[in-house]
Parts: structure tokens; C-alpha cells; sequence
């Protein structure tokens, strides 16, 4: 499966925004952690390369609070189901089982968003790659601090998300349905590292097709400047295992 999709772009003309599995693509295209990865037991592992159904199933909270810690810092979003009831299941479900931690922000384009969602470990990203979650209707704007999955097209959203940095309104007509919003740490969003701009092929940033295969040591070691969380909590609901 293609690890490219398309987006609209942002201002000049109507090029898209692309993700593996489910991402977006902009016109244009520190401080040190304390801990550089976040270390799984091999259960842990296994569980996110082959999730159960009954995890998929999950449903969320009506609202849910999760708190990233990040290499700048610490951010909460607050995601709400009657925005979108399956993207916020889906990323209820991911949260929960540690998905997010030590995942790098590996497109971030300045005026645009922040995109993050591709699994440091090839094995996990191949195991959600092409497990697609069903479109929300999209009743909610792309407004400055709202979250959204990125897409590839219709009825494929998995893992891969995006925090807008400005109004991206022009999206919610191609189908982004935000699903939740920045609550607190907009300025840690804004601080993440945007130095490498677009990714390859368009711009001197990571391929995601390499991102994807190779995973963090690709990422560690070609673009090392790249912010990362460090760990996602739920604030609300049952903690993971």
C-alpha cells in the first residue's frame, strides 16, 4: 500500500497535504528530554502489532483527556466523541495501549500543522498501516489548535494525526473532521522543531515512506532535531494496563 496521500495545500494553490496512511501535506512546504524513548516490555510490543478485536472495539468516553509529554514540553488535548465518535475511539484506543509515546513530529510546516502518528517501530506501523477507521462527518472547523487524523482518501484514516497551527477551514470541505482540541500547551504545538519543512521528495524533510520502513533509526539519525513525545496519558477513562 502507498505510504502517500494528499491534502489540500494551505494559501496559493490547491496542492495536498500527504501521509502514509493517512496524513497531510502543506503548500511549503532545543531543549533536551529527559529521556529519549519510552522502553516497552515485549507483551506491550506485542500487542500493538496485533491488536485485539476487542481493543478495537473500545469505545471512548464522551470526552477524553490526554496529556502529551513532549521533548519542549507538555500539551493537553481534549477530544470530544460528538465531534467525530470513531476518530475519537480510534484515538482513545491508541493512547491507551501507548501508541504515541516516543513518536516523532516528523512534518511540521510552519503557518500549517504539526503531523505526527507514524510508529517509531516499522513492525508496529505495519500492523496499523491499514487498519482504516470509517469517516466522521465533519462538523467542526480546522480552527488554530484543533486535532484531526490525516487521510489519504475516503474511509482511511489509521493512526497518523495533524495540530493546526492557523484556520485551515479550506480542509473541512475535503473531509478532516477535527475530533478534539489543544486545551492547554498551544505554545509548546507552536515551539515543535519546523527547521526540516516539507518531507522528501518536495522538501529536505523525512521521507515517509523511509519513516515508515525504517522507523526511529532512520528518524534519530538523519533528522535528529525533530521534537518527539515522550509519553501520552489519558486524563480521563481507565488508564492503560
Amino acid at each position: 500500500m502507498p505510504i502517500r496521500s494528499t491534502f489540500a495545500l494551505i494559501g496559493l494553490t490547491a496542492a495536498l497535504l500527504v501521509a502514509c496512511s493517512g496524513e497531510p501535506r502543506s503548500e511549503s512546504a532545543s531543549k533536551t528530554p529527559s529521556t529519549d524513548s519510552v522502553a516497552k516490555t515485549p507483551s506491550a510490543v506485542s500487542t500493538l502489532e496485533n491488536p485485539s478485536a476487542e481493543v478495537l472495539a473500545e469505545r471512548a468516553p464522551d470526552t477524553v483527556r490526554v496529556r502529551f509529554e513532549t521533548s519542549k514540553g507538555p500539551f493537553t488535548v481534549e477530544a470530544y466523541r460528538r465531534w467525530a465518535p470513531h476518530g475519537v475511539d480510534r484515538f482513545y484506543q491508541l493512547v491507551k495501549m501507548g501508541y504515541y509515546d516516543d513518536v516523532r513530529f516528523f512534518r511540521v510546516i510552519n503557518g500549517f500543522m504539526a503531523q505526527f502518528g507514524l510508529h517509531g517501530n516499522p513492525r508496529v506501523w505495519a500492523g496499523w498501516q491499514n487498519r482504516v477507521i470509517p469517516d466522521d462527518s465533519v462538523v467542526q472547523s480546522n480552527k488554530r489548535g484543533t486535532i484531526t487524523f490525516a487521510t489519504r482518501g475516503p474511509n482511511t484514516r489509521t493512526s497518523q494525526l495533524f495540530i493546526n497551527y492557523r484556520d485551515n477551514s479550506n480542509l473541512d470541505g475535503m473531509g478532516f473532521a477535527p475530533f478534539g482540541v489543544v486545551k492547554d500547551g498551544m505554545k509548546v504545538v507552536d515551539s515543535l522543531y519546523s527547521g526540516y519543512g516539507e518531507g522528501a521528495p518536495d522538501g529536505a524533510g523525512p521521507s515517509q515512506d523511509r519513516s515508515g520502513s525504517e522507523g526511529n533509526e532512520y528518524l534519530k539519525r538523519d533528522f535528529p532535531k525533530l521534537d518527539y513525545v515522550v509519553k501520552a496519558t489519558l486524563l480521563t477513562g481507565p488508564k492503560r494496563p
